[in-house]
Order: structure tokens, then C-alpha cells, then sequence
């Protein structure tokens, strides 16, 4: 039986994923004392004692933890971060599992996985498959628009909200260094920093990101159904990730995959006028943060997946 100790448990993404963990056969969760959970000394007795520890703390946090470990040395446990702190460090593997082959791979022989920010998941999804299909040049002036339901935007953000001191809307990140851009351009394989302003409305959870194309700017010009094309043929349907189909009436709301570890992926546009809309659809919580961070344990661990359980009919 494997073993996992969640420090940061107490947090929004810390308990998604000790719900999503909890009960399960072949896994015990190792949980420190509240009162000693500042304690260097306990928490890396409690690391020599497990298989690995699922980081759900601030980056400078984050970062201290991962030191306590290594100090370890060949009994140091595997490591997944939640934080944003090595998204994109040298030596941690980016645990997006469906983002290229043999990523899931990677994931399951890395001792240290970083767990991908819920915006960068969505604009990744999208934008890496056609990227790498050769459809979308590597430097195109690439815009990204998202909003997300209010939790994911920390204990300030979300006291704020449901003290009802939030407004229904806002635009924020606007000096236009999110710190989900580095994750966006290096694994999206952009060459050019894309503009990425999200926003946050006045609901919990949920999740819509978009990428705007002009088709004639693209290579070979393709149409709206080139771009779906190989969204499908890069992502089977059978997974965490599908590609729904698309008609000009739709209407998106953020909030239809809540509760759920799946993310849906459309593409919109009129080859008449040259312009094509991808939308990621996701739950923030989920496939963004929690669900995430469950699929990547599995993987870690040897483990069958059971997260395919919260996923939509």
C-alpha cells in the first residue's frame, strides 16, 4: 500500500484532493499534527515516511519543503508541487499527462512533478496540439482570454467574494506578467510571449479559456474543421479531455463541467471571414488544480485511476 502526505492539506486545493483520495484501498494519507505543521523537524520525519508528498503551499513554502526533502537524500519520497513554484525549473517534470505523448510516461518515472495552474491547463490544451500538428506557427501574436469562478483565487480573493465584498466581474493580472504566462509559453511551445489578461466572476468554480485565431494569418490558411481536426486526432475522447462538437447557437457557461475532472474542448469559427475561436472548458477546481494533482499521484504511484469516477457523462 502506498502512502502520501498532503502538506497544505487545510487549503482549497489541498482538500480537493484529500476528498478525491480519501477511502481508497490501496492508499494511506499521512496527515502531521495541526500544531506541529510549521515544525521543519515533524514534517520531514513524516516525508522519510511515505512514498510522496503532495505540496499544496505558497511558493516560498513550497520551495522550503522540497529542501527538507532532498536533506533526505535516497530517502527522500517524490514530490508533486501544486504551487507555482517549479512549473518551470530545471529537473521537475510538468504533469499535464495528455499534453504530448508519452507524457503520462515521464510523469510516472519523475521524482519531482509540477502540477500545471488551471488557466495554463486550458490555454495548453488547446494551443500545444496545433502547435506541434504545424497549423499554428510558434510566434503567432497569440491572445488568450479566460475567466474562472472566484476559488481559485486564494484565501484574500475568496473571503472577499463570499463576504460579499466582490464585484460580479473584473479583469485582473493587467501588468500583463500572470504568473501562469511561463508555463503557457514554454510548454504551449510558443516563441512569443502571448498576452493573457484573465478575469474572475462572481461564482465559485468554473472555468471558460479562449484562444481568438485569424485563419489567414496560419500556414496553408486551414479552416475551422482543420483545427478540430487535430484537436481530435491528438486527444482520443476516451479521457480527461474530449473535444465537443461545436454549432454557431452554443452558448458556454463555466460552470457545466463543476464537480467533474474533465475538460472539453471546442472550436468555433466561419472559414468565410477567416476566424476561428478555441475554447477550453474546465472546472478550476478539477481538471485545474485537485483533479490534476490526483491523476498525476496515480501515475507517481502505480496506481489505477479512480478520478474517472468524477467525470462527466
Amino acid at each position: 500500500m502506498k502512502s502520501v502526505f498532503i502538506d497544505g492539506e487545510a487549503g482549497t486545493t489541498g482538500l480537493g484532493i484529500r476528498e478525491r483520495l480519501a477511502g481508497r484501498p490501496d492508499l494511506t494519507l499521512r496527515s502531521i499534527d495541526p500544531d506541529r505543521r510549521k515544525d521543519p523537524a515533524a514534517r520531514k520525519a513524516l516525508m522519510a515516511e511515505v512514498d510522496l508528498v503532495i505540496l499544496c503551499l505558497p511558493d516560498a513554502a513550497a520551495k522550503e519543503a522540497v529542501a527538507l526533502a532532498e536533506e533526505l537524500g535516497t530517502g527522500a519520497p517524490r514530490i508533486l508541487d501544486a504551487s507555482t513554484a517549479h512549473r518551470v525549473a530545471p529537473g521537475w517534470t510538468y504533469g499535464f499527462a495528455e499534453m504530448a505523448s508519452g507524457q503520462a510516461e515521464a510523469i510516472a518515472a519523475a521524482p519531482k512533478v509540477s502540477n500545471p495552474g488551471c488557466y495554463s491547463t486550458g490555454a495548453i490544451a488547446l494551443v500545444r496540439p496545433l502547435v506541434d500538428a504545424g497549423l499554428l506557427p510558434a510566434d503567432y501574436p497569440l491572445a488568450v482570454n479566460a475567466v474562472s469562478g472566484y476559488s481559485g483565487g486564494g484565501r484574500q480573493m475568496i473571503e472577499a467574494f463570499e463576504g460579499g465584498s466582490g464585484p460580479v466581474f473584473e479583469l485582473y493580472g493587467l501588468g500583463f506578467g500572470h504568473k501562469h504566462l511561463p508555463e503557457i509559453e514554454t510548454y504551449g511551445r510558443l516563441a512569443a510571449r502571448p498576452i493573457f489578461i484573465p478575469s474572475v466572476g462572481n461564482y465559485r468554480q468554473g472555468m471558460l479559456v479562449s484562444v481568438p485565431l485569424h485563419l489567414a494569418a496560419l500556414p496553408g490558411r486551414p479552416g475551422v474543421r482543420d483545427l478540430e481536426t487535430a484537436l481530435r486526432a491528438h486527444y482520443p475522447g476516451d479521457g480527461q479531455v474530449r473535444v465537443g462538437s461545436s454549432a454557431p447557437d452554443d452558448r458556454l457557461e463555466p460552470e457545466a463541467l463543476n464537480g467533474t475532472d474533465v475538460m472539453e474542448l471546442r472550436v468555433y469559427g466561419r472559414d468565410d471571414i477567416g476566424q476561428a475561436l478555441l475554447v477550453a472548458r474546465l472546472d478550476n477546481l478539477g481538471k485545474g488544480a485537485s483533479g490534476a494533482a490526483v491523476q498525476n499521484a496515480e501515475l507517481m504511484l502505480g496506481l489505477a485511476a479512480s478520478s474517472a469516477a468524477r467525470a462527466a457523462a
